[in-house]
């Protein structure tokens, strides 16, 4: 009953800052250059984290701060598994774009700060279709000045069990020549797929040693990373790790999928 209402008034301060964020610094954004109108529309992003510490309890660990870089684009890849990570990495560089189903820009108020952050909104339905966009727009982002974040599991996992990693991250910075920072995180264990469930507690993330791509082969690049994320997100779960049953079926699906 506590963890709910704690929830409920999370939520009502989520809602009044999204509509002042939706219908005030959006339209002045689009009046700013870029740079300025991510930082301004992402101070959301920062009231969330801020109110999720002070209503439900939840913080924030963090480990390899240091394989941060500094004014450098890169692709960011990391496990997904509740909307949490996409608030929180949002700021973990700028300017940002992320890679997202495009459903979620229909959303009322949420989709407009969204739609003003120069995502690459992709239809999941038509998976060759979106790896093409994700190839092509993620290129041009890159070559913008942004760093482009991607999800290769492509839709949230629960946490304690692992879905099969797209290779279209890897293969978008293999490409563009760029390197990959891997990030690992815990944060469906805290921020959980039921609303009124948001569970006091620390969510641990991890930023990885950035992967150099240039010269490399996209598949050894993804072999790389997708081994890293999910020795990491083992390491810091609070939950069992998949058992073997789990693993093998990542590993045939994921095979079926490059």
């Amino acid at each position: 009953m506590i963890t709910a209402l704690r929830s409920i008034i999370f939520y009502l301060g989520y809602l009044v800052v999204l509509l002042l964020t939706s219908c005030v610094f959006v339209p002045i954004g689009f009046l700013l250059p870029y740079k300025a109108r991510a930082w301004l529309i992402t101070r959301f992003n920062w009231f969330v984290l801020i109110w999720l510490r002070l209503t439900c309890g939840i913080r924030t660990e963090v480990e390899g701060i240091e394989n941060l870089p500094k004014n450098q684009t890169m692709v960011i890849l990391s496990n997904h598994q509740s909307e949490w990570e996409t608030i929180y990495l949002q700021l973990v560089a700028q300017p940002m774009s992320t890679v997202l189903k495009r459903e979620l820009l229909k959303i009322p108020f949420f989709g407009w700060g969204l739609a003003a952050l120069k995502p690459i909104a992709v239809d999941r339905a038509k998976p060759a279709a979106a790896m093409k966009q994700v190839l092509r727009q993620g290129k041009e982002r890159l070559e913008e000045g942004l760093s482009v974040l991607v999800f290769p599991e492509g839709t949230r996992t629960e946490p304690g069990s692992r879905g099969s990693h797209k290779k279209g991250g890897a293969m978008l910075a293999a490409n563009a020549g760029v390197p990959i920072l891997p990030v690992a995180h815990n944060g469906g264990e805290h921020w959980t797929s039921r609303a009124l469930q948001k569970k006091s507690g620390t969510i641990k993330v991890v930023f990885g040693p950035l992967i150099q791509t240039e010269g490399r082969h996209a598949n050894e690049i993804h072999a790389e990373v997708t081994a890293w994320l999910e020795s990491q997100v083992d390491r810091i779960s609070e939950l069992p790790a998949p058992t073997s049953h789990d693993v093998d079926a990542s590993t045939t699906n994921d095979s079926k999928a490059s």
